[in-house]
């Protein structure tokens, strides 16, 4: 037996044995029980298994959309107490409609069918193409290729949905001409995604975060906070480190020495986004096909969220963010930049009105596989809820409260992490974290309510960064076009490595509580690192 494909058969096995022992535990519970009482493991640690199992599922099979279920069905299964009635109501009811009934994720929907289709008109027209044939007499290496990624990805800091499809159009001519990987396309979207939002005053993290802060001055908070976010300022640090000293390890090393010698950009062959639409339809196309729909795509998402705040009703323009509706803001400000698009490339005579409706269900197509896995990840956050795991992790971090005052700036961004990774939602995380913090530190020390704050924060983005089951981490994943599974697998060293340190930083914080002493110190951790691994990569050469 080739030993490649054992522990698959394996895993199929073990899946094998969890369904036959769900169902049969199902149908005896259906025939046992009356009238269903509310859930018996609600609020207990039992709540965090559905996510932990599909998020094993996925990294030892390397198949998301069995992964994702199976995780739905057990979390369907301990809502429902095992009724096999209940359970299959529960996933589709209380699940998949309930969450594609929901407004604002078909908002985001909305969005994601846009973009793909904007993607294909600037391939179609020939934008994309012209574009990278500029970057390529501008940018001259790998390592400038990655940092003018970093580097966009940091100036569209308004959204992360918004900054991963942007930077992934943008950038995936420039850095396929300099064979860079997927997977480090992906991950350098996905790392200046949600930790670029996080410390951006003006941006709709910053507003959800100051949403959730009761009784105090939320946005002074978020400002105050934002020296103490080790872990998106380190990440960013990573960043520019990786690329400058152009060190990898893990399987990001495999992926990206297999594109830099093979030009192999996807090293495993899966190409789930590859529909032919990246394929140039007309060579009249010239960079401003590409600048012009994107400007305008930025400009009318800004509009659209501003609009959504009340901005031209009265609210001033940091207001007006903080009270936006992110989903019918992009979804607003994409549409516009649809029809901008089309009449600008009829006008210019590079795709004609039916070449650019074609484009419609060409656009949808390279979105269906990030639609799947982001309505089963919503799916299983929705097990997660009915099961009170916002509610266990409540209860847990109240009782360490007390005992640990001086440590429990890392211990809520350990927790923020878990919880985050589980679930696969930073704003969950911030809603239910954030309320404690005010709740424990706010009379006693201000100084530690600010870095418990940002530890909640950071916590929240690095389980969000790392988990496959996260909408951001999907965006990535589709603003790259590069299979989930190995985004996942590639960039979880990375972050693991960050987190690490950062937690590290948090102890000393809560000590120290000074952040010009202990960020430095992260900086220089990070950046030791990364010589150690420089220093051992080329031991392996």
């Amino acid at each position: 037996m080739d030993k490649s494909t054992k522990p698959r058969i394996l895993a199929a096995a073990a899946l094998m044995i969890v369904f036959a022992a769900l169902f049969s535990i199902t149908v005896f519970a259906a025939e046992t029980e009356g009238e269903a009482p509310p859930p018996a493991l609600f609020g207990t640690f039992w709540s965090l298994l559905p996510p932990i199992i599909a998020i094993g599922l996925a990294l030892i099979t390397k198949e998301v959309y069995s992964s994702l279920f199976i995780g739905i069905l057990v979390g369907a299964v301990f809502a429902s107490d095992f009724s096999f009635e209940g359970t299959m109501n529960h996933v589709l009811e209380g699940g998949i409609v309930k969450v594609l009934s929901d407004s604002y994720n078909v908002g985001i929907l909305v969005f994601l069918v846009i973009l793909g289709t904007m993607v294909c008109l600037m391939n179609r027209a020939g934008g994309s193409a012209a574009f990278g044939r500029w970057a390529s007499r501008k940018i001259h290496s790998r390592v400038g290729a990655q940092l003018a990624t970093i580097a966009l990805g940091v100036l569209i800091f308004i959204d992360d949905y918004f900054n991963c499809l942007t930077v992934g159009s943008v950038m995936r001519p420039v850095t396929d001409k300099h064979r860079i990987s997927r997977a480090k396309l992906s991950y350098l979207i996905d790392a200046t995604a949600a930790p670029v939002c996080i410390i951006a005053p003006i941006s709709s993290w910053a507003a959800a975060v100051t949403g959730f802060v009761k009784g105090e001055d939320g946005f002074s908070l978020f400002i105050n906070a934002i020296p103490y976010n080790f872990y998106a300022l380190l990440t960013i640090v990573m960043m520019i480190g990786l690329a400058v000293m152009k060190v990898d390890y893990g399987p990001m090393a495999v992926h990206e020495k297999n594109a830099a010698l093979k030009g192999d950009l996807f090293t495993t062959g899966a190409s789930p986004y590859d529909n032919g639409s990246e394929h140039t339809e007309d060579s009249k196309g010239k960079v401003i096909d590409l600048l012009i729909p994107i400007i305008c795509l930025i400009v009318f998402c800004v509009i659209g969220m501003i609009y959504t705040g009340g901005f031209f009703s009265g609210n001033d323009f940091v207001t007006a963010f903080s009270q936006s509706d992110a989903s019918v803001g992009l979804a607003l400000g994409s549409f516009f930049g649809l029809v901008v698009t089309i009449i600008l490339y009829m006008v210019r005579r590079v795709l004609s009105f039916k070449k650019s409706m074609a484009c419609l269900p060409e656009g949808f197509k390279a979105m269906v596989p990030a639609i799947l896995i982001l309505t089963f990840a919503w799916t299983l956050k929705s097990m997660t809820d009915s099961l009170g795991a916002g509610e266990f992790v409540k209860m847990s971090m109240k009782q360490s409260a007390d005992s640990f005052m001086m440590f429990l700036p890392a211990i809520i961004f350990l927790v923020g992490c878990g919880l985050a990774f589980a679930t696969g939602t930073s704003w969950g995380t911030f809603g239910i974290l954030i309320p404690i913090v005010v709740d424990v530190f706010s009379a006693t020390s201000h100084e530690l309510m600010i870095i418990s704050i940002s530890a909640c924060m950071a916590g929240a983005v690095c389980g969000d960064h790392c988990s496959p089951i996260s909408d951001t981490t999907i965006m990535a994943s589709a603003g790259a076009q590069c299979e989930h599974v190995n985004h996942v697998s590639t960039q979880l060293p990375y972050a693991i490595t960050v987190a690490g340190i950062s937690f590290l930083i948090y102890i000393l914080a809560g000590f120290v509580q000074n952040p010009w002493i202990c960020l430095p110190v992260g900086m220089i951790l990070t950046i030791g690192f990364l010589f150690l691994m420089k220093i051992f990569q080329r031991q392996d050469a």
